[in-house]
């Protein structure tokens, strides 16, 4: 990665380069920082970068020293950022995108910024680090090249730690201790004193979710909740009670692509069983037959991942049945979420169901039904009722059950 400062003040940069993390990256070759002085290209032999506004305000710096100084530093391919109040908001996000670049060009501003036909004809992209000013853009632009180099192989010590920082994941990160135990009458968890790495690492997700909850719930809306939940999660397929298109309480039939596309979807999102519920025999063993019939293609040394995704199946009689072997398994009651294409009175937003459950962090099952969707009386008997995906022109929303999974699986348990 290589950045290109072009600054009226180089001597800003100068322990920022040399010190710590940063200083080890440049002494490496892990990252390159190229310091350009913009009084190098100044207009006349006084060094003059900058001129009066007109209309009055300040001075502004001149278009011409920051285009003569950008046409001998930039290379194909290159982005040119500003650092500005007007730009972007700085994201994890936009971090990690900007580590795709091969060059940036940052351009510092300073007094009353640069003169704005520069930034139509050659900023790729203003970005702000706040909704605040500064005296100059010497301080962000120092601040973007700390967060993308960080996430550059090689510059932190430990890459995991990079992971499980605050915003990678949607989540902020949890507490941190060290010695001594006990400081000023306060202890550090007895769950991180206890050698339990296991235990340890459930602490520290369960810390995270509180602190995530508790601080910035707004981040919910991109973080997916999996790994911070310490019980199962269950999706449950129901073919009874469901209704056809005429209203009526039916039985539907079971269909393979059904089954295919829904375990690979509960695989992908850390779904711990697909629970298939049909009250006709013949259909469950349909259901044990397919799972089966992967395994042991899976032992012919066929499509190991499909027999994985499909080992996660199991037929069941009825909705009650599920519920209790789910109970069962956890030892404890699970909160049942009904998903529904209908608008119904009291369904919940995905973000709020996501901060239910994390703040009570028990089993969690997700019921979905076929055919035209489920019985009445089944809601009547759930926790809980998710709002109906919607999306276009919010008129058409008939999208097949394997679609619907797909969907709300991510917008639980997906992150960005």
């Amino acid at each position: 990665m290589r950045f290109s400062v072009v600054t009226a003040f180089p001597e800003y940069f100068e322990a920022f380069l040399n010190t710590s993390i940063i200083g080890r990256a440049v002494k490496e070759a892990k990252i390159e920082v190229e310091i350009v002085n913009l009084r190098d290209y100044a207009s006349n032999r006084y060094g003059q970068i900058d001129d009066y506004s007109y209309g009055g305000g300040g001075m502004v710096i001149m278009p011409e020293p920051l285009y003569r100084a950008l046409e001998d530093i930039k290379s194909a391919g290159s982005c040119v950022v500003y650092p500005s109040p007007q730009g972007v908001v700085l994201t994890q996000d936009l971090v990690e995108a900007l580590t795709k670049k091969d060059h940036i060009v940052l351009i510092c501003g300073h007094y009353e910024g640069i003169d704005e036909r520069f930034v139509e004809k050659c900023v790729d992209l203003e970005i702000s680090i706040g909704d605040y000013v500064l005296t100059g853009g010497e301080l962000p632009a120092m601040v973007i090249i700390d967060a993308i180099s960080r996430l550059i192989p090689g510059v932190v010590g430990k890459e995991e730690a990079v992971s499980e920082d605050s915003f990678y994941k949607g989540m902020l990160d949890y507490p941190h201790y060290t010695r001594p135990v006990n400081w000023q009458g306060l202890e550090v968890p007895k769950e991180l004193t206890s050698g339990n790495h296991q235990e340890a690492a459930t602490w520290r997700r369960r810390e995270a979710a509180a602190r995530t909850l508790r601080r910035r719930p707004d981040l919910l809306s991109r973080a997916g909740i999996r790994p911070y939940l310490t019980k199962g999660v269950y999706l449950m397929l129901a073919h009874y009670p469901v209704l056809n298109k005429s209203g009526n309480v039916v039985t539907s039939a079971v269909t393979g692509l059904d089954l295919h596309d829904i375990s690979r979807s509960c695989m992908t999102f850390g779904v711990d069983k697909f629970l298939v519920v049909t009250p006709l025999r013949s259909q469950r063993e349909m259901v044990s037959k397919i799972a089966g019939h992967w395994q042991k293609a899976h032992e012919m040394g066929l499509n190991p991942l499909r027999a994985e995704a499909l080992n996660l199946l199991k037929a069941i009689g009825s909705i009650d049945s599920g519920l209790a072997w789910i109970e069962k398994k956890e030892r404890e009651k699970p909160l049942v979420v009904a998903t529904t294409a209908k608008q119904v009175k009291g369904a919940l937003p995905y973000l709020e169901l996501k901060r239910i459950a994390l703040e009570k962090d028990v089993p969690l099952c997700i019921l979905f039904g076929t055919s035209w969707g489920l019985a009445d009386e089944v809601f009547d008997h759930v926790d809980l009722v998710l709002k109906p995906i919607m999306g276009g022109n919010g008129e058409y929303n008939h999208l097949s059950v394997r679609s619907a999974v797909a969907v709300v699986l991510d917008r639980l348990f997906g992150w960005r």
